[in-house]
């Protein structure tokens, strides 16, 4: 019984034992200085005016299907893309933010994905981003009562500070970029092209375990 066990243990050791082997620290991804979150979690940063980011929209629910229990995907909009102002796309990620809130985050990415690049639309104010919300079937009075939420504007300044400091440090310079477990910046250039998502998942999976 005991040599059985041991034989099963080694079976499911042999995939985890090949990721280790093909994934390198400083090439397929890089570690974060600091401590890493209190819980696991992959999170990626993108841009609602960033084309790639929308086409990666599709994928997401597929790469989030082989996450563990308790492992859920989150999304930190960025403010360095060369479109628009930073303090426009600071208003973005508040609209983003709000829209979490009230369990409408899906439909307010894809609206604002639409608003930037189908329709070409520009955000003069937040009463722009208001009409995304809106559209996305919103209401209104809780987008003005998030606004004014200390809490959700406090989220917003935290992840927009996490966002500086990744890029400051080269861990975070394109989007869509993956972190995981605030600790682990996947390098997606390294990753294979010809099954990008197949790998994205496996990186993931064995990043997590780490």
């Amino acid at each position: 019984m005991k040599k059985l066990l041991v034989a099963l243990l080694a079976i499911v050791a042999i995939p985890f034992a090949a990721q280790a082997a093909k994934y390198e620290e400083g090439k397929h991804y890089k570690v974060i200085p600091g401590q890493p979150t209190n819980k696991p979690e992959v999170r990626e940063y993108f841009s609602y005016y960033c084309p790639a980011c929308r086409g990666f929209e599709a994928y997401l629910p597929e790469i989030e299907k082989t996450f563990p229990d308790g492992v859920t995907l989150k999304k930190t909009h960025v403010d360095f893309m060369p479109a628009a102002s930073s303090e426009t796309q600071f208003m973005l990620s508040q609209g983003m933010v709000i829209a979490e809130q009230v369990g409408i985050a899906k439909a307010y990415n894809s609206k604002a994905f639409a608003y930037l690049q189908t329709e070409r639309k520009s955000i003069t104010s937040v009463d722009d981003v208001k009409k995304i919300f809106v559209a996305a079937g919103g209401d209104a009075k809780d987008f003005e009562k998030g606004l004014k939420s200390f809490s959700l504007m406090s989220k917003v300044k935290r992840d927009k500070k996490m966002q500086d400091k990744l890029s400051a440090g080269r861990f975070v310079g394109s989007v869509p970029a993956f972190v995981v477990n605030g600790k682990y910046a996947i390098n997606a250039r390294e990753l294979d092209g010809n099954n990008l998502i197949e790998d994205y998942k496996n990186i993931i999976e064995y990043l997590l375990k780490k």
